[in-house]
């Protein structure tokens, strides 16, 4: 398989990681393009593979096309490329609050166009990702995009509606997970504790706890009650989050992010 980049950017960079990593495609089989020549330079030393400042050359070099450029660079690049792409190639985008009936109104009938909405941890190769299939989509390209996006994590098929609810949770959820990583080590270091033990220990949490919500499959809540003893330190904490109203700005976060994703892409 051969996968083009338009666009080498941080996701970009991590996506062609994961993807040779993961045995999807050797470096020799990927090509990038991006506009800035020290990028074009970076990513050609450390990932090994061809890079151009030409799209038009990824298209012609590829069987699948990834747009990773920002959302309003999307129409402009595909009205360059719309002569090059046809039914032979598979174009997934992760370009944030885009639609797909955008994208295939400024492509020739049957592109297969798939939209991604991937988040920041794809750097770490911890991503959590969902897509939505295009009009002209087929069965095999569902099932490249899942091999493509859980090379860099964990990613699920939608109705494109959900893609905003997923950019209001996990896109923009990292941003409140390291927040909140930085608060509690603020209050550690209120109580005592040097800076870097405390970002450290505040790290290891966040980490260790989802790590246990995925390999359990427990509940969160049930989690949550086992740490929590009666007259404890913890339950103790949990009553003075309550009362500041933790869950409930939580909750709304991710409503506003939604809602903004919704804006973004044009809807009522």
């Amino acid at each position: 398989m051969k996968i083009g980049f338009v666009g080498a950017g941080n996701m970009a960079e991590a996506m062609m990681k994961g993807i040779i990593s993961s045995g999807m495609a050797r470096s020799e089989d990927v090509i990038a393009s991006d506009m800035q020549p020290e990028r074009r330079d970076f990513i050609a030393k450390t990932i090994n593979v061809q890079v151009t400042g030409d799209n038009i050359e990824v298209v012609r070099s590829s069987d699948v096309v990834i747009l990773a450029v920002k959302p309003h660079h999307v129409g402009p690049v595909l009205d360059e490329l719309k002569p090059y792409l046809t039914s032979d190639h598979l174009l997934i985008s992760i370009a944030a609050g885009v639609k797909i009936s955008f994208m295939e109104q400024h492509l020739n009938w049957g592109v297969r166009v798939v939209r991604v909405m991937p988040n920041q941890p794809c750097l770490v190769g911890a991503s959590a990702s969902a897509f939505a299939m295009g009009k002209s989509a087929r069965k095999e390209d569902k099932d490249t995009v899942q091999k493509i996006f859980e090379s860099v994590g964990v990613a699920f098929c939608l109705d494109e509606k959900l893609l905003d609810a997923v950019t209001g949770l996990s896109g923009s959820g990292p941003a409140y997970i390291y927040m909140m990583i930085e608060a509690m080590a603020d209050g550690g270091v209120l109580v005592g504790l040097p800076r870097d033990v405390a970002v450290a220990l505040a790290a290891q949490t966040v980490l260790g706890s989802a790590k246990t919500v995925l390999e359990t499959r427990r509940h969160p809540g049930e989690l949550k009650d086992m740490v929590a003893s009666p007259n404890g330190t913890t339950i103790m904490g949990i009553k003075a989050l309550e009362d500041a109203g933790f869950r409930g700005a939580v909750i709304r976060a991710i409503e506003a992010g939604a809602k903004r994703s919704a804006e973004l892409g044009g809807k009522d």
